[in-house]
């Protein structure tokens, strides 16, 4: 049994991807140098959604592609097959600044993988990265660049963002495991 409580709801989730958005733009000047790039299964779709916003703010389309990490892990042994889901980065990424977008942030594993995996398609001037849940429990020191919010975890714990595009409703559950 999993006892769970809603932490953000459509409209806070809405709001964090605003403000990370704003953040971006506070933090990089040249908007022509930024690109996204979604790690599935979430920050694809959050990737996109970001781009929207940064592309009405900065009155100018933003690059947005998807990232998959899978051949990268470092726990591929342990893994009886990896789920592989199509990288699609239609851009350069040499000389950009790459925000990875992430739905949660937890041992930094995934963004390592993710960085190991942009390598595949360039040098990027900057990497930075941005994710709606840091739930701590770092393995690795990696630390989010735009946090969505902070949501410190216990072991027994689990951190569920659902979004509308794969499940249907926008929001992030935290569930305890009993």
């Amino acid at each position: 049994m999993a006892e769970s409580n809603v932490i953000l709801d459509a409209a806070a989730m809405q709001r964090a991807l605003t403000r990370i958005a704003h953040e971006i733009v506070e933090r990089n000047e040249n908007s022509a140098e930024v690109v996204l790039a979604g790690i599935p299964v979430g920050g694809d779709h959050l990737a996109r959604r970001l781009g929207k916003i940064l592309s009405e703010i900065w009155s100018q389309p933003v690059p947005v592609g998807i990232l998959d990490v899978a051949m990268h892990r470092d726990d591929l042994d342990r893994r009886a097959a990896p789920k592989i889901h199509p990288t699609v980065i239609p851009f350069d990424v040499t000389g950009k600044t790459v925000v990875l977008v992430d739905d949660v942030l937890f041992s930094g594993r995934t963004t390592r993988a993710a960085m190991d995996a942009l390598n595949d398609f360039g040098r990027p001037k900057k990497i930075q990265l941005a994710v709606v849940i840091d739930r701590g429990h770092r393995e690795l020191p990696i630390k989010a660049d735009f946090v969505g919010k902070n949501v410190p975890t216990a072991d027994n714990e689990k951190i569920r963002v659902r979004l509308v595009e794969n499940d249907g409703v926008d929001e992030v559950v935290l569930e305890r495991l009993k």
